[in-house]
C-alpha cells in the first residue's frame, strides 16, 4: 500500500539523515550531560517530570518485575520504577553515552538494584527474554535504526513483556503547534545560555521536528511483532507514549 511505501521512504531517509550525522549524536551528548537534568526541565518546562510519571502508572509494575531502561540518560525512569516496587525490584540502565552514566550513578547511588550498561539501542549486549518491562524515553529518536531497536526491545522482552516509549511526537492543534514550533526556536538559545553550546540543541530540535509521526511509529511496531500497540499523545502531542506487548 501506498502508506507502507511511504513509511519505507521515510525510515531510508531518516537512517541516510543519521547515518551521515554518525558521531553527532555523541558529540551531542558529550556536550550536554552535565547540564541534561537542568535542559530538561528547560526544554519541558519541567513537565517531563509528569510525562514519566504517566509512564509509571501505566505499566504499574509488582515488586518482582524486572525494567531495562534504554537510553536511560541520568536514570529518572530507573528512579520512579524503583520507588514505586519499594526498591524490591532489578533494573538495568543502558546509556551509550559513559558522561551520562556517571552522572545517573551518582544520583541514585542510594538505590542498590541497578545494572549499568554502556551499549547503543540497536545492539543491547542481554540474553533474550529477560525483561518485563522495556522503557526508552526521549532516546528512539536519536537511534541510528528504528526498526533495528525495536527488534532488540523485542528479543530482550520476556514473552508477555511489554515496551513502552516516551518520545516527542506530532502536535494535533495548530494553535499549540505554532506556539510549540515559536518556543523551539528559543531553545538553542537558552541552551547557548546554560551549557554555552548551541549546536547540540539546534540538533536535538532538528531530531524532533525529523521523528516519524505517532502513527508512522505504530508501523513500526506492528513490523517487529508487538501486538496491541497503541498510543496515547500527552500535552496535546507535544510528546505521547507508544506502548507494544511481546505475546
Amino acid at each position: 500500500s501506498g502508506i507502507s511505501h511511504y513509511i519505507e521512504y521515510i525510515f531510508f531517509f531518516m537512517q541516510q539523515y543519521l547515518q551521515n550525522k554518525k558521531g553527532l549524536v555523541q558529540t551531542v551528548f558529550n556536550k550536554v550531560y552535565d547540564q541534561y537534568d537542568l535542559m530538561n526541565d528547560l526544554m519541558s518546562l519541567g513537565i517531563h517530570r509528569f510525562w514519566k510519571k504517566d509512564i509509571i502508572n501505566m505499566m504499574n509494575p509488582t515488586s518482582n518485575q524486572k525494567l531495562i531502561d534504554v537510553a536511560c540518560g541520568t536514570g529518572d525512569i530507573a528512579k520512579l520504577f524503583l520507588k514505586h516496587v519499594n526498591k524490591l525490584s532489578e533494573v538495568t540502565c543502558v546509556d551509550p553515552n559513559k558522561g551520562m552514566i556517571e552522572k545517573a550513578k551518582k544520583k541514585l547511588n542510594n538505590y542498590k538494584n541497578l545494572k549499568w550498561i554502556i551499549a547503543s539501542a540497536e545492539n543491547l549486549p542481554i540474553k533474550d527474554s529477560t525483561f518485563d518491562f522495556y522503557t526508552i524515553s526521549f532516546g528512539l529518536r536519536n537511534t541510528k535504526n528504528i526498526s533495528q531497536s525495536l527488534s532488540e526491545a523485542y528479543r530482550v522482552l520476556k514473552p508477555g513483556g511489554r515496551f513502552i516509549c516516551l518520545e516527542f511526537s506530532k502536535i494535533q492543534n495548530s494553535n499549540l503547534n505554532f506556539i510549540y514550533e515559536n518556543y523551539s526556536k528559543l531553545i538553542p538559545l537558552i541552551g547557548n545560555l546554560v551549557v554555552g553550546e548551541k549546536q547540540p540543541y539546534e540538533y536535538l530540535v532538528q531530531s524532533i521536528k525529523d521523528f516519524v509521526s505517532q502513527e508512522e511509529l505504530i508501523g513500526f511496531m506492528i513490523k517487529e511483532n508487538f501486538k496491541k500497540c497503541s498510543y496515547r499523545n500527552l500535552s496535546g502531542g507535544i510528546v505521547s507514549i507508544h506502548s507494544g506487548w511481546k505475546i
